[in-house]
């Protein structure tokens, strides 16, 4: 008997649809068989995808792109911190020409909330910019002691994708400056939980260490035996310069005081190099007055002979023989070589006749 059921309202009884049969089903036994053995089979050989149990929340993009005229080991940089940064973006180089403030349109339209900023000058000077997109802060850089991957050759390796520990010096905690620079630093380098392109792998280290003023970064692999640490690269030297309200420009929050431009160090260099010279120059010329200058005559000091003892008189002998000629052996050898030669010569010519 097919089963009934009975509206809410009204006292109708309608006959409940019946079930629809899989095609799955219909199939007899056997053939139903080998479809589930194929099918074990192909999830058998079948590469896992990347462990994701979660929900990817934290939508952190990174623009990471530079200037015109940066050189061969800057882009390098660039390549390794994309590399490393799966989280992070890449766009054309901007022209020189074009302000600052066109970078935080090209940020709205990569989708990007934050931006990593290379600026060439001079094609010697890199300049690092760290930028919240489009309300700021933001935090000006001079970069120093590049070395990229491929010049290290380090020992160390990490898996592509994985997720870095950022390790951070003490003292981000203690200045009002450095803790500001911690809060972007871990947001632009710190890979969000679940994202698609990275892996749920915890294999290495970046560590943002303080000496002489300045932020020097490393990147190490974590060793699984002992924990230990081994350096993959790159590594390089931030030297801060300012730290700005908005992004990429607005009020200034913070002015470094031991900054001290490129242009300002090579020109003390030059200057050392110059008085160096300027002393050189300085010390032939006293040299020459000196030698034009007439000399000045020390009298004769008559007690500088006291202790002086006159020398012992040789006899003097006469030789009243002739002293026998020394023989010239070079000379006396040339003379035999000659006769023997001459002698040579005539028999020769006798032979002949």
């Amino acid at each position: 008997m097919a089963g009934t059921k009975r509206k809410r309202r009204g006292g109708l009884v309608v006959q409940a649809k019946k079930p629809k049969r899989n095609e799955k089903d219909a199939r007899p036994p056997d053939e139903r068989r080998v479809a589930e053995e194929e099918v074990e089979e192909e999830e058998r050989d079948r590469i896992p995808g990347p462990v994701c149990k979660g929900k990817w929340k934290n939508k952190e993009r990174i623009l990471i792109f530079s200037s015109r005229g940066i050189n061969f080991r800057t882009r390098h940089l660039m390549q390794d911190l994309r590399t490393l940064m799966p989280h992070s973006k890449a766009d054309t180089k901007m022209d020189r020409k074009d302000k600052l403030f066109v970078i935080n349109e090209v940020c709205e339209m990569k989708n990007c909330n934050k931006c990593i900023y290379f600026e060439a000058k001079k094609k010697q000077d890199l300049y690092m910019w760290l930028s919240n997109s489009p309300h700021g802060p933001s935090a000006k850089f001079l970069v120093q002691n590049i070395h990229t991957l491929a010049e290290l050759k380090m020992t160390g390796n990490c898996l592509k994708g994985s997720r870095p520990l950022l390790s951070f010096d003490p003292v981000f905690d203690e200045l009002p400056h450095y803790a500001l620079l911690k809060e972007l630093l871990i947001q632009i380098f710190s890979t969000p939980r679940y994202h698609p392109k990275s892996q749920p792998f915890v294999d290495h280290v970046f560590t943002f260490t303080i000496l002489d003023n300045r932020i020097w970064f490393r990147n190490f692999q974590i060793i699984e035996e002992d924990a230990a640490l081994i350096e993959i690269g790159p590594r390089f030297v931030l030297n801060l310069i300012k730290i700005f309200q908005g992004s990429f420009g607005g009020p200034t929050l913070y002015e470094n005081p031991h900054y001290q431009s490129p242009n300002m160090h090579r020109r003390i260099i030059r200057s050392i190099s110059a008085a160096k010279y300027k002393e050189k120059q300085q010390v032939k010329e006293v040299q020459k007055v000196r030698k034009k200058e007439p000399k000045t005559l020390v009298p004769h000091d008559p007690t500088a002979d006291v202790f002086v003892t006159p020398a012992e008189e040789k006899p003097i002998e006469i030789q009243w023989v002739k002293p026998e000629p020394k023989v010239d052996l070079k000379a006396r050898k040339k003379r035999i070589y000659k006769r023997q030669r001459k002698i040579k010569q005539k028999m020769d010519s006798g032979k002949t006749k």
